[in-house]
């Protein structure tokens, strides 16, 4: 089942998409690293929403998942999808943000 939002983070919950009731359990996929993030999209494509966080407690960040994310854009001429960043790290932050908005001005389908 293809979710509706994947939720990147090591140590957080989505507990505030759930609480506004416009999301159930069942439409979020919780990726807690950079392999299960991989493996979430290569199985089911890319969903509507992706959260990010940048610091995921080990080599990879949520950088790197954002180039994943345009990497797999690129290759499989799909739109980007709607984002969000939850990271504490505002730097992290601020290059998901630049990296993904920058691909989003240049995107071409």
């Amino acid at each position: 089942m293809k979710e509706k939002i994947i939720w990147l983070d090591d140590i957080r919950e989505p507990i505030s998409l759930l609480e506004d009731g416009t999301y159930k359990e069942s439409d979020i996929k919780i990726c807690r690293n950079y392999s299960q993030f991989v493996e979430a999209i290569q199985k089911d494509g890319l969903p509507e929403i992706i959260c990010f966080d940048h610091d995921l407690g080990e080599e990879k960040t949520g950088y790197d998942c954002a180039k994943f994310v345009v990497d797999y854009c690129i290759k499989n001429k799909v739109r980007l999808p709607q984002w969000y960043i939850q990271s504490a790290n505002v730097v992290g932050s601020a290059n998901i943000n630049g990296l993904l908005k920058n691909y989003k001005k240049h995107e071409a389908l």
